[in-house]
């Protein structure tokens, strides 16, 4: 019974380090101090200081901090690169892989859904183009494009060869303006039928969906080759012609390209559209945002004379719009300041993770360093942040508690030889270290008891004669200086 009941003991401290360490990596915190917090504190007659305090707090904000992002989204980068002119001459170079295989999976999933439709076996070319997305081998994708294009001008095989078969961007626009001549007409003549069924409707979405990509991708492409201006008017209209087309991002294309042209007062109309309450944010829209905003006092900001007098109106907006952005993604400011090395954005992005940090600061960087002071104001007040939002994964100050699913996420799209950047950082606090070298410490010794009961017990004895040898020594030697007599009687006493 003994022997069962230390084996017992043994397990239940194995049990309870496993679950303690668990918890913490889960939640960022300690269960046994989360448990004091949450539970005893109200019975011993504590007060919560994280919970709101202010009584005009609206529904909408107490709502929104109650809520708990589970799932983390991912999205379309919408200023990835051309993977044969731009992802593949960096790996004929360097010999890296800049994709993973989670991110050219997801790439493939969004060419069927964009490109395919359920008639398409009724154009032949059309039918190779849908096994052609599907194929996981490069040279094989190509090959059926090459076999699309013999039987007639398909605008999705012109579009397969300009993403991975040109080697320059020059090469991809020719392939994207034949591309383009081929989708208007698919989507001229599926604009006439698109009534008659709900297959010719299908057929009309897919060819509005190719349109859209080509045009983007066109402008895009202007934008490479230093056409800037150009670019701009192509993704306006792109954008005036088709409204409703939002999952593309457009704006996000407008609003760098913009940037480039230092044209301020068109990035803030986007802005003033895009950077809604009920729309989805991103780091461009918070980024760019605070950019406008500490371009009004960047040039002359000093964080010595701030603060002798204190910060302006507009010192302050800028500062609270550059702790907005830095809580939305906290990752961006170490890529801007270059305590980071950059590498090439993914095709992919999640939301507030490292993976948007990396595609945002790719682009955007060259517009921090031509705004004077910006980067500067941005070094000295983004840590800032952090200290209004003490238990990110738990309350945030302006949007959502912070998602504990981005580092799972990034891993999954970001290459093997990037370091991930994780937020918060989940250092392990002394009181838990302490509590697993105990509970690990105390096992351990249970362990040995009960399979060596006679030689730890001939251990245990010689571990505490060697712990009291020097205070048998010390004793000894007051023996020997006080006399007997007094010795006796304070021994006595």
């Amino acid at each position: 019974r003994q022997k069962k009941s230390r084996k017992r003991f043994c397990d239940m401290f194995d049990e309870n380090e496993i679950f303690e360490w668990w918890y913490f990596r889960k939640y960022g915190t300690s269960f046994i101090e989360q448990v004091s917090v949450s539970h005893l504190r109200p019975l011993l007659g504590g007060v919560d200081s994280s919970s709101p305090t202010n009584p005009n707090t609206s529904n909408g904000e107490a709502d929104s901090n109650r809520q708990s992002v589970s799932e983390c989204k991912v999205w379309r980068n919408p200023l990835n690169l051309f993977r044969g002119a731009e992802y593949n001459r960096y790996t004929w170079v360097t010999g890296r892989e800049p994709l993973t295989y989670y991110d050219m999976n997801l790439s493939a999933q969004d060419h069927q859904t964009f490109f395919t439709c359920d008639s398409d076996h009724l154009r032949p070319a059309d039918a190779i183009m849908q096994k052609a997305w599907r194929e996981r081998n490069p040279q094989a994708r190509i090959s059926a494009a090459h076999e699309a294009l013999e039987l007639e001008d398909c605008a999705t095989a012109y579009i397969l060869l300009a993403e991975e078969e040109a080697t320059t961007i020059m090469e991809a626009e020719r392939l994207f303006k034949q591309a383009l001549k081929a989708g208007e007409g698919c989507y001229r003549r599926s604009q006439q039928l698109q009534h008659h069924g709900t297959q010719y409707e299908a057929q009309h979405r897919r060819d509005t969906n190719v349109l859209v990509y080509i045009k983007r991708r066109l402008a895009m492409c202007s934008r490479k080759l230093g056409r800037t201006r150009e670019a701009v008017k192509m993704m306006r209209d792109l954008m005036k012609e088709f409204p409703l087309l939002s999952m593309f991002n457009i704006h996000e294309n407008l609003l760098e390209s913009l940037l480039e042209l230092q044209n301020y007062a068109d990035v803030q109309a986007v802005l003033a559209k895009y950077d809604d309450i009920s729309l989805p944010k991103s780091a461009t829209i918070c980024y760019t945002a605070a950019l406008l905003k500490a371009r009004a006092v960047s040039d002359k900001f000093s964080p010595e004379a701030a603060s002798r007098r204190g910060l302006s109106t507009a010192e302050m907006n800028a500062v609270e719009a550059i702790h907005r952005a830095v809580e939305f993604n906290p990752h961006v400011p170490k890529y801007l300041l270059e305590m980071k090395s950059l590498i090439l954005p993914p095709e992919h992005i999640l939301k507030r993770g490292d993976s948007e940090a990396i595609a945002y600061a790719f682009f955007h960087l060259q517009h921090w360093k031509r705004v004077e002071g910006a980067l500067n104001l941005l070094h000295c007040t983004w840590e800032g942040t952090f200290r209004m939002i003490p238990y990110p994964l738990e309350k945030g100050h302006l949007f959502y508690p912070y998602p504990i699913c981005t580092e799972t996420a990034d891993r999954e799209l970001l290459p093997m030889f990037h370091e991930v950047s994780v937020y918060p950082k989940k250092e392990l606090p002394f009181f838990i270290l302490f509590t697993a070298g105990l509970c690990s410490f105390t096992a351990m010794l249970a362990l040995l008891t009960h399979q060596f009961p006679e030689l730890m017990g001939v251990f245990a004895k010689a571990f505490l004669s060697t712990l009291f040898a020097p205070l048998n020594f010390i004793m000894e030697k007051v023996e020997s200086i006080l006399p007997s007599s007094l010795w006796h009687q304070l021994t006595r006493i």
